[in-house]
């Protein structure tokens, strides 16, 4: 495909390393030549100064066949604009990324498409709604649901308590049923393990697992977790991600949010009825003691310094709290803050990425995950009518080694994959790949 992508920020860069690795023709335009330049020095990416609604520079960039235009700056007008133009000019398809949450209602989108926006990203809604998933999931440190719900993809870090330490697959599936849930990968250090029937479970190691709702439980059990309900749930930070969580989960628990801004605390005590709104310092400790951040179930660290969400969910982990999330946006600092003992980390760049990502895929990919820290994805793919996927068990298809099929569903019942399952037409499947097997796996769903 040939992408264009105006912004060069976060999301834009993050975006254009994901897609420039799948042999994409990258075409990323600036208005700041310090930001591009990174980019040209260490990727095949082609960079363009100058506004993204400049009709010449656009006019240039889209002189050539456009398959996917997607504007993703830091201001929400020029986005609107530039895809708009760029739809006018000859992108097949536009994205562009937004700030205003009423632009997401039903009847603003069909606007927005009369006017040549095909899809709308909201980042820190994304985000925020992972935040929200794991609130109600709080076994896992990732959560994500596939197949209509009836599959989801969850993450353990195995700790002492496990039952699973230093037993490999076959020796589990030897002593109780395994045919509700499937470890797909496993993340140790900063490897990704896709594991085969002798592969031991290890202290530290993050396990992705498929289940459908019926194997929740057992996979709980065998893992040494369980789900508890968050009733209280301190936020550290009043940004987008903090708002959303908090006008979510006031409904139901006791929330206190803190920031240090008077002007945002007023602001948001007016939309945010019943939390309670604290203005101060989020890297005081003694505030954060004497408004009983031990007592708290849930503690969310979203303000905009990953340092800060970082120490501040390592304090509340210290003092007991159950689970703890914190955004950490640097790159290099994910893996870190996931092997100092913070429960989940989340990143609205990989999440927008994520999201954006399933447009440039396969057109059988109905949903794509990034996985936080690793460089595999989580894809749903649609079943079409002859593809290779169907012609045999998975075992005899060979199917990549880098790569393996989780599970799906047929006729709206789940199922758990295994060497012996035949995948059939119009089955939704789930397959969890590593980079350099997406695009034998996408052969397979072709």
């Amino acid at each position: 495909m040939r992408i264009i992508i105006a912004g060069a920020g976060e999301v834009g860069t993050h975006l254009a390393k994901m897609l420039s690795n799948e042999n994409h023709d990258i075409i990323l335009i600036d208005t700041e030549e310090g930001r591009l330049k990174p980019v040209y020095s260490t990727m095949d990416v082609l960079t363009y100064v100058g506004s993204a609604t400049s009709i010449s520079i656009l006019q240039e960039v889209l002189q050539k066949k456009t398959d996917l235009f997607i504007a993703v700056t830091h201001l929400e007008d020029t986005n609107i604009t530039a895809s708009i133009l760029a739809k006018r000019l000859g992108a097949l398809k536009t994205i562009a990324r937004i700030d205003n949450l009423d632009y997401l209602e039903q009847s603003t989108l069909e606007f927005f498409k009369s006017l040549g926006i095909d899809s709308l990203i909201y980042p820190e809604l994304i985000a925020a709604r992972e935040v929200l998933s794991l609130l109600h999931e709080t076994g896992t440190t990732e959560f994500m649901e596939f197949c209509g719900g009836k599959l989801a993809m969850y993450v353990q870090k195995l700790d002492e308590n496990a039952p699973i330490l230093n037993k490999s697959l076959e020796e589990i599936s030897a002593t109780q049923s395994t045919d509700k849930y499937r470890a797909v990968a496993i993340k140790r250090n900063d490897m990704t393990i896709i594991p085969r029937g002798n592969e031991q479970f290890q202290l530290g190691d993050l396990v992705f697992v498929i289940s459908t709702n019926e194997g929740i439980n057992d996979m709980m059990i065998t893992s040494g977790k369980e789900n508890f309900e968050a009733k209280n749930i301190m936020i550290l930070g009043g940004s987008r991600i903090g708002k959303h969580v908090a006008l979510y989960m006031q409904k139901n628990c006791q929330v206190k949010l803190i920031d240090s801004d008077p002007e945002r605390c007023e602001a948001l005590s007016e939309i945010l009825e019943n939390t309670l709104i604290i203005n101060g310092d989020c890297r005081n400790v003694e505030l954060l003691e004497q408004e009983g951040i031990g007592q708290m179930d849930a503690f969310v660290a979203v303000t905009g310094n990953s340092e800060t969400n970082v120490l501040s969910c390592l304090l509340a982990k210290k003092l007991g709290v159950k689970r703890t999330i914190a955004e950490v946006e640097n790159m290099e600092y994910i893996n870190l803050a996931e092997n100092i003992g913070i429960d989940t980390i989340i990143n609205k760049k990989i999440s927008a990425a994520s999201r954006i990502f399933r447009h440039t895929t396969n057109p059988n990919v109905t949903q794509v995950k990034y996985m936080t820290g690793t460089d595999a994805e989580v894809i749903e793919f649609n079943v079409p009518e002859n593809a290779k996927i169907t012609r045999g068990t998975l075992r005899a298809l060979e199917f990549p080694k880098d790569a393996i099929v989780g599970g799906g569903t047929r006729d709206g019942i789940p199922f758990i994959a295994t060497g012996d399952t035949i995948i059939k037409p119009n089955d939704k499947v789930v397959v969890f790949t590593l980079p350099v097997a997406y695009e034998k796996v996408s052969k397979f769903f072709s």
